[in-house]
């Protein structure tokens, strides 16, 4: 039986530009950084302790099924959103850091929305009711 998501992934161009953005920007802790093979590293991040979802900050390598795909899809729009506690000062606090965003804090039939950008572009929606 399932139980839950272990982890979700996005792909980027630098994994080391990418975890120091993930960790001092968005507050993420990094659970594991290991090798996968040549050129390949694993990098797990955690938005806090006791997560059950991780996220895994890929780099497509040449020679891995989909290549090509994988190198496109960076900057294009993430697959998964991020639920935050209070939208407004949860913005305010990415925006002082440094973080772009793309569209700002509205309030919606589903919740707040606003979604930002990573250093490779990526968009990331953030949510919360």
């Amino acid at each position: 039986m399932i139980t839950h998501i272990s982890t979700v992934q996005i792909n980027v161009r630098d994994q080391d530009k990418a975890l120091e953005f993930y960790t001092t920007k968005l507050g993420f802790e990094k659970v594991m950084d290991e090798p996968m093979g040549p050129d390949m590293r694993w990098v797990q991040l955690a938005p806090g302790k006791g997560s059950q979802t991780g996220l895994v900050l890929f780099k497509p390598a040449p020679g891995m099924p989909a290549y090509e795909k994988a190198v496109e899809s960076i900057g294009g729009y993430a697959t998964f959103i991020f639920n935050v506690e209070d939208m407004e000062a949860t913005c305010r606090d990415l925006v002082a850091k440094g973080v772009e965003l793309v569209d700002q804090p509205s309030k919606q039939p589903w919740g707040w929305w606003a979604s930002i950008k990573d250093l490779d572009g990526n968009i990331i929606g953030l949510h919360s009711m």
